[in-house]
């Protein structure tokens, strides 16, 4: 039996989410939603609940397009990058095409975005995000490492992908997850500070923080 008539989806939920036939077609969707600001506290909406409100952060954004690449057929994964302690990490969901990997991903700035399926493994894709993962502060390089791959389909119990609560059990299962150092202790001390040039760009946002 296919995901799509297990998934508690409505008809119009599944609508939606299978005119994103395409990993591209998924990105332009996340690119599309407002950005969850988590003004009223944190949060980990489940797709359903994104599509209602229409707004997402990175991690809800990640794990519906997971579901909406499950439902044609691929799975649902999501991975992890970890950074120093003064950033903040990134949620992607990954795909294979070819025998290479890509992602999606959500974000409100101009970086971090999809990855074409190009990498010839999960660490190379990992790695294409390094020089776009600065502090605009100063311009640290910050990413150091990332999680073994998370199949969201152990959590069809708990019907993840419709459910009217918080799911915050993903990103608590990514956090107790493998993790993989991406550089030695060595090469982290000669890394240099990204150019001026490329803090003024990584300002940039689709949408401002609202003031309280």
């Amino acid at each position: 039996m296919s995901w799509a008539r297990t998934s508690g989806f409505t008809k119009e939920e599944l609508r939606v989410l299978q005119s994103l036939s395409t990993p591209a077609r998924v990105q332009t969707f996340l690119n599309e939603l407002g950005t969850n600001f988590e003004e009223d506290g944190d949060t980990c909406m489940s797709p359903r609940s994104v599509l209602n409100c229409g707004r997402a952060h990175c991690v809800e954004g990640a794990v519906l397009g997971a579901a909406a690449m499950r439902l044609h057929g691929r799975p649902a994964q999501v991975v992890e990058l970890l950074t120093t302690a003064n950033d903040d990490p990134h949620v992607i969901a990954i795909f294979r095409e070819g025998g290479h990997w890509g992602a999606v991903g959500k974000t409100n700035h101009a970086v971090l975005r999809y990855r074409d399926a190009v990498y010839r493994s999960l660490r190379e894709l990992v790695m294409s995000f390094f020089h776009e993962y600065f502090l605009n502060s100063n311009g640290e390089k910050t990413l150091r490492s990332y999680t073994r791959t998370l199949s969201l389909a152990q959590f069809d119990s708990r019907g993840w992908a419709v459910s009217e609560r918080d799911i915050a059990y993903i990103p608590r299962r990514l956090e107790e997850a493998r993790h993989y150092d991406l550089f030695t202790p060595e090469q982290i001390t000669t890394l240099r500070v990204a150019d001026q040039i490329e803090i003024d760009a990584g300002t940039l946002v689709v949408e401002k923080r609202p003031r309280r």
